[in-house]
């Protein structure tokens, strides 16, 4: 007999992640995912502390290590292209910009669903247009584009940071806290000259270019630039593909370094994607029987190296919780009690990001350099990988095996 049927809104991280808790506890899932098909295009994510204590769990950390992008550490470049400063990658979770585990998003999510495809019902190319959760209710009645309505005793926003399906309940309540930097990816063809250094360089102007390599004989290429904070939203996300195409011509013509050929690469690539870079605040992730989880309910921000291990544990507790009460109200009480310390800590970025690594003047890219250099000294290399490490492991994690049915 089912506990219940679930719906849960995104099929990336958090949904999948999600679903595949819920099954193992009784749940009926389904999963519900704008695209036509899964996407597994992406950039690098890391699974850190709690989430990868969490994939220990699900089985799968062996599975994702041997997806990883094989990334060696991160290289940062001065003016001239030299390298200036390095920092090896950590072969634990206590620090490094790059993680031990490192994995492209569209692979860790293509592991998520084959792990759940034989007991959650994955419907693409739809989304949802109301969601009728009246008050004493034993179910919550939604509306699709394309499918019939229909009744499920719990939903849950896995979507995103621009989550439609949060805005269905929540309105206008949760903010998005503009970090004042916009980003664009892509994937690039990959040259004799690249290596498996995550490579980072500064140019004035508050502009970065910055390229991965991946497990599949490509770059993963971005770049990134100020813009006004003051604004929730850029709006990177809306900008038609050409039209980004231009504005970064514009701003990275004269960058230097590798910014000529990562801009030939992004004409012609078909995986380019930009975004506004900023947090998701949200005062409540709950309402009646509907939930926020991952970026949809508490986005860090790519820049904190902390959405990936959000997403993996939030789900996990979550589903935890529902298992663990018989209410859901008690329920969903019990996982923003566990996880809002937890985000609370990976939302507070180090002082100045993302503004220190994106210095607008000259002296501030020397400055810039200057730091990294004397950070990656074995001594100050020590106490700034402890001051600047993400908290990925601040959290004490229940162990809900008991309730698996």
């Amino acid at each position: 007999m089912t506990r219940g049927r679930v719906l849960i809104s995104g099929a990336s991280i958090a949904g999948p992640a999600l679903a595949y808790w819920l099954h193992r506890y009784g749940y009926e899932t389904t999963v519900v995912e704008r695209a036509p098909a899964l996407r597994t295009g992406g950039q690098n994510v890391d699974v850190r502390g709690a989430g990868r204590e969490v994939t220990r769990r699900m089985g799968i950390e062996d599975d994702i290590r041997r997806a990883t992008t094989g990334e060696i550490g991160t290289r940062f470049i001065g003016p001239s292209g030299r390298v200036i400063a390095e920092f090896p990658a950590g072969t634990t979770d206590s620090g490094g910009a790059t993680a031990e585990l490192e994995v492209l998003r569209g692979d860790l999510a293509a592991l998520l669903v084959a792990q759940t495809t034989a007991d959650t019902e994955y419907r693409y190319g739809d989304r949802l247009t109301a969601i009728h959760d009246d008050e004493g209710a034993d179910a919550v009645r939604v509306e699709f584009e394309y499918a019939p309505s229909e009744h499920f005793d719990l939903v849950v926003a896995a979507d995103g940071i621009g989550s439609s399906t949060r805005r269905l309940v929540f309105g206008t309540e949760p903010t998005i806290r503009s970090l004042g930097l916009e980003t664009t990816y892509a994937t690039i063809p990959r040259t004799a000259a690249d290596d498996d250094w995550w490579r980072w360089y500064s140019a004035p102007g508050g502009r970065s270019v910055t390229l991965r390599p991946d497990a599949r004989g490509t770059i993963r290429a971005a770049m990134s630039f100020l813009t006004d904070r003051t604004r929730e939203q850029a709006g990177a996300e809306l900008r038609d593909v050409d039209a980004q195409r231009a504005r970064l011509r514009e701003r990275f013509a004269d960058a230097g370094w590798e910014a000529q050929r990562v801009l030939d690469g992004f004409d012609v690539a078909d995986d380019l994607y930009s975004e506004s870079i900023g947090q998701v605040r949200a005062p409540r992730w709950t309402s009646g029987r509907v939930a926020l989880v991952g970026d949809a309910a508490y986005c860090a921000s790519p820049v904190s190296g902390m959405g990936t291990s959000l997403a993996i544990t939030g789900a996990y507790v979550l589903a935890g919780e529902l298992a663990a009460h018989v209410d859901h109200r008690d329920a969903f009480r019990g996982y923003e009690r566990i996880m809002r310390p937890y985000v609370d800590q990976a939302q507070q970025l180090p002082p100045g990001t993302p503004r220190v690594a994106n210095p607008k003047s000259r002296a501030g890219v020397a400055l810039f350099g200057l730091a990294v250099r004397a950070g990656s000294s074995p001594l100050v290399g020590k106490v700034a990988g402890r001051l600047f490490t993400p908290p990925a492991d601040r959290i004490d994690l229940p162990d809900y095996a008991h309730l698996e049915r």
